[in-house]
């Protein structure tokens, strides 16, 4: 399997390429703000060509790069149908806190014409891979987990948690369609230990910003979900 990442010049946001060992597809997971150079020399340099596009959630520092590589290249792109209403307007629907700062994008957006929704937990295929969409409201009402099952004997599990889960921290809530119960929920599933049916401790947590971490490490020392476990 083939991880690559790098972070958008503008908020940082994570764009995350998977390819198969050897392969030439390749997803692309939140593409945001301002990647499009660095995006086409690492795709050049490893000889991938991208062929869908996974969305964690509609805002745009994780969404505007799809506007122009859509149109350069026959990207479906996946979401959750409670966020697709976010591709009309990524920046005005941050509202009034952040939407005037990303106000001087706009006109530089235009929608994904091949929009396709996941459904929670029901598993898809792209790339050669395996992708197994978990819904995780709370920082948006269509935030997505991207679970990819063991791709190989030699990889971990991966979890693209967006701005859901971030080594040591959540995401915030208090942006429209955020919610702190909803949010508490989700903890409590993403928290929920390896021997209670949840994911792997092992699994690789790959978030929308910052360093990556294993699910067990975040399990023992994040203090949120920490929290919804009950430990102090």
């Amino acid at each position: 399997m083939l991880l690559l990442s790098f972070a958008s010049p503008v908020l940082g946001t994570n764009c995350y390429i998977v390819a198969r060992d050897g392969g030439e597809e390749c997803l692309l997971v939140d593409p945001g703000i301002g990647i499009d150079d660095d995006l086409e020399k690492i795709l050049a340099e490893h000889a991938l060509r991208p062929v869908a596009a996974l969305v964690t959630h509609g805002h745009v520092d994780h969404t505007f790069a799809l506007g122009t590589l859509c149109q350069r290249r026959e990207l479906p792109v996946y979401i959750h149908e409670a966020d697709a209403y976010r591709l009309d307007d990524p920046i005005g629907t941050l509202g009034p806190e952040l939407a005037p700062m990303l106000a001087g994008l706009a006109g530089e957006w235009s929608r994904p014409p091949d929009v396709r929704f996941v459904r929670d937990g029901a598993s898809f295929e792209v790339a050669g891979i395996t992708v197994r969409p978990w819904h995780a409201p709370g920082h948006t009402e269509g935030s997505v987990l991207y679970h990819l099952p063991q791709p190989d004997a030699d990889t971990a599990h991966l979890c693209f948690t967006g701005d859901v889960l971030f080594a040591g921290t959540i995401g915030r809530t208090d942006l429209p369609g955020g919610d702190p119960a909803t949010m508490e929920r989700t903890l409590a599933e993403i928290a929920k230990p390896e021997s209670g049916g949840g994911l792997p401790d092992a699994t690789s947590v790959l978030p929308g910003h910052g360093d990556g971490d294993t699910l067990g490490n975040q399990r023992l020392t994040n203090p949120f979900l920490r929290n919804v476990r009950g430990l102090s």
